[in-house]
């Protein structure tokens, strides 16, 4: 028998309510740990909401400490060659509201910072943000508003940082979705859209 959640305290009838420590680990800004962690990592997740509250995720990644944090403690994120649909950034236009999520490879520890976004185009700034004697073409602004640590155990269930857990490499998993939106697949066309993402991401990363 289905028994929805329909409150607060259904939820922590389930789940418990969070420890004192842990309600106090949430800031609104970001510490020298905070800081040190974005300065390693490759990788953000970028949520959006548009102006109907419907949701978006992006990952955004480049070298370690790609995300730039200023001298107001605002995050700088930094915006390359990618597939055009800018779906987030339209999301930023009409409702700046975004959420983050830092991962750095080997860390089971995640950091989420929620903030306000806008978008900017400043050229002495895009031209920091250069890869490869490239600039970033725009860049997001994140003003924190909130900031924590979240601890390991998402990471550890789910093995992602072991090699041993990841399976077969060939499957072509992404490759199979793009070449499944016309329909069911053969392997020929995975292989030939498999090449076809190679050799973008060899000649079209930045």
């Amino acid at each position: 028998m289905d028994r929805p959640i329909t409150s607060v305290a259904d939820l922590e009838a389930v789940i418990g309510a969070p420890m004192e420590f842990v309600r106090t680990k949430v800031r609104d800004d970001l510490d020298a740990g905070m800081r040190g962690f974005i300065a390693h990592s490759p990788l953000v997740l970028v949520s959006t909401i548009d102006e109907h509250g419907h949701l978006d995720v992006s990952p955004k990644g480049d070298p370690p400490g790609f995300v730039q944090v200023d001298d107001d403690g605002d995050l700088l994120i930094p915006e390359r060659l990618g597939n055009r649909l800018t779906f987030g950034f339209h999301n930023i236009l009409r409702n700046g509201e975004i959420g983050l999520l830092f991962l750095v490879p080997n860390e089971r520890e995640t950091l989420r910072v929620k903030g306000r976004a806008t978008l900017h185009h400043d050229p002495e700034v895009v031209s920091r943000m250069s890869v490869g004697g490239r600039p970033a073409l725009m860049y997001t602004r994140v003003q924190v508003d909130q900031c924590f640590f979240h601890c390991g155990k998402a990471l550890i269930r789910s093995h992602l940082w072991n090699p041993d857990a990841w399976g077969d490499p060939a499957r072509a998993l992404g490759a199979r979705g793009f070449a499944g939106l016309g329909g069911e697949p053969d392997d020929a066309t995975v292989a030939a859209v498999a090449e076809l993402l190679e050799q973008s991401y060899c000649d079209d990363l930045y």
